[in-house]
């Protein structure tokens, strides 16, 4: 049976064979228009043609058992002049529709296959130069194109902050390699269809771009938008993209439409102006879709044959073959011909590398996905500042709690670290909103501006989206960005930004892209007739959920600074992104058991010493016999579980306190040595109990673990949290430690009990 792709490409064949020329066949190097010569012409014919049989290919292993989803270029192929007239060296984060743009492209790199690196990601073979089997992804460290998985514009934002940083590496002379690992006059290239064009990461990274080059900023990005009027089944409205596009402020709009030679002088254009202005372009392109939105798409199901037919009518490789025959880049023949070359050669490599081996066990699919030295973090980490670097931490505006010169708050201490660090790591930035000027809503970046100037502390426009894209380009351009986002509530936002983004680039690049980053989070609760449910947050479950996204939530400040400094040599040795989970109600906490006792104060632990990473506990005993509980937990409840320890004591229970520190991965090996020791285990968590923080994780680890031990948890209501006295109904404290420690301290021993008893 003949298939609907079989007609539409022998009608691209005939097509190209009826066409008739109307002027002379040109010499190769004979210009048809501006810098497109005859050979030029040819090539980009060629790479269109050779996109159009990747489709084929595609399909036609899909359908003999060998390949899985498709998504084609069908109808897209125009993108290849892109390919052809931007560099390299200039980052391009595509479209899923990117074939022509890609083939082209690897024509500037003789290294690449392009051909043969398709089909291995087509067929999910493990030699796949980029996902490695992962994935079908565009995507190739020789030609700059960081993989994007299917991407609904969520990867706007971070093209947006890679051109960012490529001019804030010129501000700060970093473009010598040591930073910036491309040429400081790149662009970014950014690929989206016309639907995605209404997503709100779209418009907040374009948003972004704007408001980058009205401050100042800059922001060299070719937001390039592929125009073919569909969003599977929903038509976009005409003339919606320009109408909505081409006259906002501080974004230049060009749209190329028309033959392929006219194409071709309005791309480079855009891009030429996009290059030597450092500002951002909407480049609209013409494109149509073919043969459905998918491989798995029946377009019959929503639109006529005769709309179809129209369509097929309209395909950019028929238009462009009679286009370059009629002006005598090219003859008919040669041009039909070359389609028959191309095909061939795309289904020879396409049958060869059928039954390529794809990833085998669970090991190799998730080696790239949270890569993890403790010695190189540790190095990293522990590389002392000589005197001429060392910033003395101490001078400036700090915490108005910061008023001796040894003993701080946690607040004071991580503001130290931060001072340490930008002068230790001149990559590194601080960033978010009002961290700069204001010095931070809790004053913790105080003092930064000051020290290291705006081109490395600096304020955002309040958009969480926005704020972790310029993290992600940052990292992808050789810096260490250290956002912050205000509140945890305020995270959910923008939550896709981790989740889909930046903690899976390493995956579908197989360590070949990082984007590292420690975003430090102001979470948890606990802050008293202040802010109710957005201002204490006490919810980590959809950060756990996160593959590879390391998660720290320090309760004092020595820690604080120690772990710090190890979260931000993870991101900087091994290129992970970091949640450095910060409770608000510790930042200028001083007393522990009651006021003025100032036993919450903490020594600074100078540059040079040990860092605490991953699996790292900190246990607090009550006296020097052997506990007979563990009460296990983080944050905001480790000074809560001091206080109930306090008193557990008076009545002859010896509890120690082991604070977890790291919540993903969390420490269970540590913790397990613990339990078994002292027989019965706590678990204190001051998230809300379904799913949103880590009890049910440690309590199953450990049973898993086979720990015979009873075991209870306490921990928050499943609630919003209230404003006023009403959140002590439903947040955790110590008398609600105390009585469930008490309950278990009721408990026979582990010896006589399973692992699953006792739990609430």
């Amino acid at each position: 049976m003949t298939t609907r792709v079989e007609i539409v490409q022998s009608a691209l064949t005939q097509g190209l064979a009826r066409a008739t020329a109307e002027a002379d066949l040109l010499e190769p190097d004979q210009p048809v228009t501006g810098s497109l010569t005859a050979q030029r012409a040819r090539d980009l014919l060629a790479d269109m043609l050779t996109s159009r049989s990747l489709d084929v290919a595609a399909r036609r292993l899909k359908a003999e058992g060998h390949s899985y989803y498709t998504i084609s270029s069908a109808g897209h192929e125009i993108n290849a002049v892109l390919g052809a007239l931007t560099r390299t060296t200039d980052p391009a984060f595509l479209h899923y529709r990117s074939g022509g743009f890609v083939v082209a492209r690897s024509r500037l790199a003789p290294d690449v296959d392009a051909v043969a690196d398709t089909v291995r990601s087509f067929i999910g073979a493990k030699d796949d130069p980029i996902a490695q089997g992962r994935h079908k992804v565009w995507g190739s460290a020789p030609l700059w194109i960081p993989p994007q998985t299917s991407t609904i514009a969520s990867h706007l934002p971070k093209s947006v902050g890679t051109a960012v940083a490529i001019e804030r590496a010129r501000r700060l002379g970093l473009t010598d390699g040591s930073t910036l690992p491309v040429p400081e006059d790149s662009i970014v290239v950014c690929s989206f269809g016309d639907a995605s064009a209404n997503h709100a990461s779209a418009l907040a990274g374009i948003n972004a771009a704007r408001y980058a080059q009205r401050r100042g900023a800059h922001a060299p990005v070719l937001f390039v938008c592929e125009d073919n009027g569909l969003g599977i089944s929903v038509d976009t409205p005409k003339r919606w993209i320009a109408g909505t596009f081409g006259e906002l402020p501080h974004l230049r709009y060009v749209h190329a439409t028309g033959p392929v030679d006219q194409v071709w002088t309005q791309v480079e254009e855009a891009v030429e102006w996009c290059r030597e202005t450092r500002a951002p372009v909407f480049l609209h392109l013409d494109t149509v879709r073919l043969w459905g939105h998918a491989g798995s798409d029946v377009e019959r199901m929503y639109r006529t044959q005769s709309a179809i037919e129209a369509d097929e009518a309209r395909d950019p490789i028929l238009a462009a073959g009679r286009r370059l025959i009629a002006v005598g880049a090219i003859m008919a023949d040669e041009a039909t011909l070359l389609a028959v070359e191309v095909d061939e050669h795309v289904q020879r490599t396409a049958d060869r590398l059928v039954g390529s081996p794809g990833l085998q066990n669970a090991h190799e699919v998730m080696a790239p996905l949270a890569p993890f030295s403790r010695a190189r973090a540790a190095h990293g980490a522990t590389t002392a500042l000589s005197p001429s670097e060392r910033i003395e931490v101490w001078d400036g505006d700090l915490p108005e709690d910061a008023t001796a010169p040894a003993r701080r708050t946690m607040g004071a201490l991580i503001n130290a670290t931060l001072h340490d660090e930008l002068a230790r790591r001149p990559n590194a930035l601080v960033f978010g909103e009002d961290v700069a000027r204001k010095g931070g809503v809790y004053h913790v970046t105080a003092g930064l501006l000051d020290r290291f100037g705006h081109d490395r502390v600096f304020d955002t426009l309040l958009d969480e989206t926005t704020i972790l894209g310029v993290a992600q380009g940052a990292g992808i351009m050789g810096f260490l960005p250290i956002p912050e986002i205000q509140y945890l509530a305020y995270l959910h936002n923008a939550l896709d930004q981790i989740r889909g983004e930046a903690a899976s680039l390493s995956f579908f690049s197989s360590g070949q892209f990082t984007n590292p980053m420690v975003i430090r989070i102001a979470g948890l609760a606990y802050q008293k007739g202040f802010g109710g449910h957005f201002h204490n947050d006490n919810a980590i479950g959809a950060l756990r959920d996160i593959p590879g996204l390391a998660i720290a939530c320090p309760s004092r400040g020595d820690d604080a600074a120690r772990m710090l400094r190890g979260a931000i040599s993870m991101a900087d040795t091994d290129g992970r992104v970091v949640a450095f989970l910060e409770p608000i109600t510790l930042y200028h906490a001083k007393d522990l058991h009651e006021d003025g006792d100032e036993l919450w104060l903490c020594d600074y632990p100078p540059p040079g010493s040990k860092p605490l990473l991953p699996g790292e506990v900190g246990v607090y005993a009550t006296g020097g016999e052997r506990p007979t509980m563990t009460i296990a937990t983080y944050g905001n409840g480790v000074r809560m579980a001091l206080q109930a320890a306090q008193w557990l004591a008076a009545v002859d229970v010896r509890a120690e306190v082991v604070d977890l520190r790291w919540l993903n991965p969390l420490p269970l090996d540590a913790l397990a040595t613990r339990v078994d020791a002292s027989g019965r285990l706590l678990v204190v968590d001051e998230c809300r109990a379904t799913g949103g923080g880590i009890a049910d994780a440690v309590i199953s680890g450990l049973a898993e673990r086979t720990v015979i031990a009873p075991m209870r948890s306490v921990r928050a209501a499943d609630s919003f949290v209230p404003l006023g006295p009403a959140a002590e109904t439903v947040l955790v404290d110590t008398g609600k430690i105390i009585n469930a420690a008490m309950a278990l301290g009721e408990s026979p021993s582990g010896a006589d009990r399973g692992p699953f008893m006792d739990l609430d």
